[in-house]
């Protein structure tokens, strides 16, 4: 099965071909800002990424004759887990997202590539997963509802290989994954829905390199109002420029963990902190699912960091098996994603959101 993947991100477009799941091309490159800067928004990106990759596919002589096609989720309406065809309500919504990322042309260009080749094309597992329990979505503000952002690709994916390594399916196990990269989420999955997890996207949960997590309400509504910062300038404190970046100026966790595993301060203090509210996350998901936890996964790729993995396991092993799976491999993810649709491993979901 030759399998083509595309992963459009903001100032980058990730490709790679797959034979099963095995990676036999990847390419790709980074977008300057000079190259993205005359367009005004995303959607207007269209043509000139899908012309990126269709000149890098000629220029490494690859025909477009794939078995299927599958792009990174983009930011849908709240919608299940699994893997999506691709249909004309998703290019709507796609077109027409609240927020705007160019992972949202992933599945428009994926479209137009299998209808090139006569293949299928699939999405799976977008930021906007949304399993949540219904007590789940509550906050004491009738207003204010809380919403499932999160590392929906790689969370499923590593319980889906941890499943398969012990010989169980995904749906039979009860997992607390804790994504570590550059946002932070936790969330309980239960016999294969994620039925809670903090938005890691747009604070709340543990604060992380980039992100301020869940601050003190009223400090925070002071903060708002005391005409020092505009509604932008707040929002980039809760994603951009919180977290590491605010107490120490940098988001570089390898270099942060070095100096804290020297017992230099701040960093260190800064850095056991965050994972002090990671391990509280960890906690709040333990009684999502009611103490009945097969493992807890450390994923993303601060889980390369010994430093970092030692400090989190000692407040959390207590609950459950502590499994190690470093990395975000989303390309390998989605390549996982699309073969298990081929085979009719994984049921084929059809996005049609309420």
């Amino acid at each position: 099965m030759k399998i083509f993947v595309i992963n459009p991100g903001s100032t980058s477009t990730k490709l790679a071909l797959f034979e099963n799941e095995k990676v036999i091309w990847a390419a790709g490159a980074h977008h300057s800002s000079e190259d993205l800067q005359h367009f005004h928004h995303v959607n207007e990106q269209y043509e000139y990424r899908r012309d990126f990759i269709f000149r890098l596919l000629a220029e490494a002589g690859i025909p477009i004759e794939f078995d299927a096609v599958i792009a990174r989720g983009g930011l849908l309406k709240p919608t299940p887990g699994g893997v999506y065809a691709i249909n004309e309500q998703m290019k709507y919504d796609l077109l027409h997202a609240r927020m705007e990322h160019a992972c949202n042309l992933g599945a428009l260009i994926a479209d137009e590539m299998a209808k090139k080749c006569g293949c299928p094309a699939y999405i799976a597992d977008p930021e906007v997963v949304d399993e949540l329990q219904p007590a789940a979505r509550y906050t004491g503000i009738p207003e204010i509802e809380r919403i499932s952002i999160f590392h929906a690709l790689n969370s499923k994916a590593v319980s889906r290989k941890y499943a398969a390594s012990i010989g169980k399916h995904y749906e039979e196990l009860n997992l607390i994954v804790v994504h570590l990269g550059g946002g932070i989420s936790v969330g309980a999955h239960c016999q294969g829905r994620v039925i809670d997890v903090n938005n890691a996207l747009n604070g709340e949960g543990p604060f992380s390199p980039e992100r301020a997590g869940t601050i003190p309400a009223d400090q925070f509504a002071e903060l708002c109002f005391s005409g020092k910062y505009t509604l932008r300038q707040v929002k980039k404190m809760l994603n951009g420029k919180g977290g590491l970046i605010a107490h120490l100026g940098t988001n570089d966790v390898a270099s942060i963990a070095h100096k804290a595993e020297a017992g230099e301060e701040p960093y260190k203090g800064v850095l056991d902190a965050m994972l002090y509210t990671v391990a509280k996350q960890v906690g709040a998901m333990y009684v999502s699912l009611r103490g009945k936890v097969d493992a807890i996964i450390l994923t993303g790729g601060i889980a390369h960091s010994d430093y970092c993995v030692g400090a989190l396991r000692g407040q959390i092993d207590y609950l459950a098996p502590v499994v190690l799976i470093p990395g975000e491999d989303e390309m390998g993810s989605l390549a996982f994603n699309a073969l298990g649709a081929l085979k009719g491993e994984l049921p084929l979901q059809v996005y049609h959101p309420q």
